[in-house]
């Protein structure tokens, strides 16, 4: 019974103070910064706001179950709540296995605050906005998004949910294909991811990330994290610099989740609508037929006012 107890208490010692070197790190780094592109490439940095995050209660949206094949480890602490009320597992821990290519590192550079989301410029020309699409790929609504891109020879970045782009590996390889981007959005868009575990979150990034890149194929690169809601932290952010990925933001958001109808969404888009604006839309989650209509006469709209299409630098 001496030898079971110390081993508890062994154990406990250790997740402390792994937890506390990872606190500590954060801490050395704050007041960190994110690398710009060189100036004469990018328009002025957009400060992010999380004063109207798009993570609500109020508008159905479907909870992200991670497929069994892509999820290991058992469900523990009960269930995630979606916003729509639906439940999905909550794994453990990380799938990711020692001495891989997508492992937890020491911690970059990251600002402090939970809420304080990484400002970014946008690559291309001074009057340039990065259109962000979240929540795909949804094989009705991504094809449609990606048709009026190509008309408009417009360039977005898609934050997809790594079980979405295992299931629909056709529609990630059409992303890379015609030139966009793709950010990770987590395994399960738990938007209170960061009251979470560090285990917890190095699975929601580190094998979202490996399920999105498995399913582009060709060694396509993810250059971005999103945090589902806008859910940030230090640690989030640690984890997702530590493997390679530029916390994303958004400094302009259509909230087209909610459905206002067409011209609610370009409302809510011309609000904050400027040169180096990141706009925040969504391709996946529910019914994008709104979001699809608003973005035909955005982009009208766009190319009308001299706007260039960029990625968040």
């Amino acid at each position: 019974m001496a030898l079971a107890r110390i081993k508890v208490v062994t154990a406990t010692v250790l997740t402390a103070a792994i937890a506390g070197a990872l606190l500590t790190a954060c801490g050395q780094h704050a007041g960190g910064h994110t690398p710009q592109s060189s100036p004469s490439s990018v328009t002025p940095s957009t400060t992010l706001s999380s004063s109207r995050p798009h993570s609500s209660s109020q508008a159905p949206s479907p909870s992200y179950a991670s497929p069994s094949a892509s999820t290991s480890g058992r469900a523990a602490g009960g269930t995630q709540s979606g916003r729509n009320g639906a439940s999905a597992a909550v794994p453990s821990g990380p799938a990711s296995q020692p001495g891989s290519a997508n492992t937890f590192g020491p911690l970059p550079s990251a600002p402090t605050g939970s809420d304080a989301l990484v400002s970014h410029g946008v690559e291309g020309s001074a009057k340039s906005v990065a259109l962000t699409f979240d929540d795909g790929p949804d094989p009705r609504w991504t094809p449609q998004v990606l048709a009026l891109l190509a008309q408009h020879h417009a360039k977005a970045t898609f934050c997809e949910i790594g079980p979405l782009a295992q299931r629909y590996p056709y529609l990630t390889k059409a992303i890379v294909a015609d030139g966009d981007r793709l950010c990770d959005h987590s395994v399960h868009h738990d938007e209170q991811q960061n009251r979470k575990s560090v285990e917890y979150n190095i699975h929601e990034i580190i094998d979202a990330k490996r399920e999105i890149a498995n399913a582009a194929g060709n060694a396509a690169k993810l250059v971005y994290y999103r945090a589902p809601g806008g859910d940030w932290s230090p640690t989030i952010r640690g984890i997702a610099g530590a493997n390679h990925l530029q916390s994303l933001g958004w400094s302009d958001d259509a909230n087209d989740w909610r459905r206002p109808g067409v011209y609610g969404i370009l409302r809510n888009i011309n609000q904050d609508l400027r040169p180096g604006a990141i706009i925040l839309m969504h391709d996946g989650g529910g019914d994008r037929s709104q979001t699809v209509q608003a973005l035909a006469r955005l982009l009208n709209q766009l190319d009308a006012q001299g706007y260039g299409y960029g990625f968040p630098a």
